[in-house]
């Protein structure tokens, strides 16, 4: 189900985000781990906005996204790095209400008017400035035939006349 989030008349007070190609308006804020390209700083979780990476911790931790208590506690547990380094593992694994309670607080951050703006714009790198990191860690099989659509391109690789096979 979607909600206000999704709402195609919104903008952001990130101008680049509002732009009619944009990849990444205020309706879609991905997630990834990055770094400043060319830096010794350690991986962090962000999320994309126009033209622009949030340094989520950094956003959190200054309270910068107005976030409830609990949200910005669980998210920044689930954030941290565990001895196998950083990865977007503990958020994936935190579950749909934290998901959704962290989009709605970024989603009022970065609305036009917003008043984290300010606090937020410290919190902004270029995303042609960063360095991007595969963002969790797979632990066991996992497997890639994501639709109908990959399975039949795969197999056209091995069997061109019949790409499919009757599983």
């Amino acid at each position: 189900m979607l909600n206000e989030t999704h709402d195609p008349r919104q903008r952001s007070w990130v101008a680049s985000a509002n732009a009619p190609q944009a990849d990444f308006p205020i309706q879609n804020l991905p997630f990834a781990l990055f770094r400043r390209a060319g830096s010794p700083e350690a991986l962090r979780c962000g999320v994309a906005i126009g033209d622009e990476i949030i340094d989520l911790l950094a956003a959190l931790q200054g309270d910068a996204l107005g976030a409830d208590p609990d949200t910005t506690r669980l998210v920044t547990a689930a954030l941290a790095p565990d001895t196998a380094g950083p990865a977007l593992n503990g958020l994936m694994a935190a579950g749909p209400q934290l998901w959704s309670a962290l989009r709605h607080s970024l989603w009022r951050a970065l609305r036009e008017g917003a008043a984290q703006q300010p606090a937020l714009t410290h919190c902004l790198v270029p995303r042609a400035q960063a360095q991007y990191a595969l963002p969790a860690r797979i632990g066991d099989y996992t497997d890639f035939y994501a639709s109908i659509h990959h399975a039949t391109a795969v197999g056209r690789l091995f069997r061109p006349d019949n790409p499919l096979l009757p599983n």
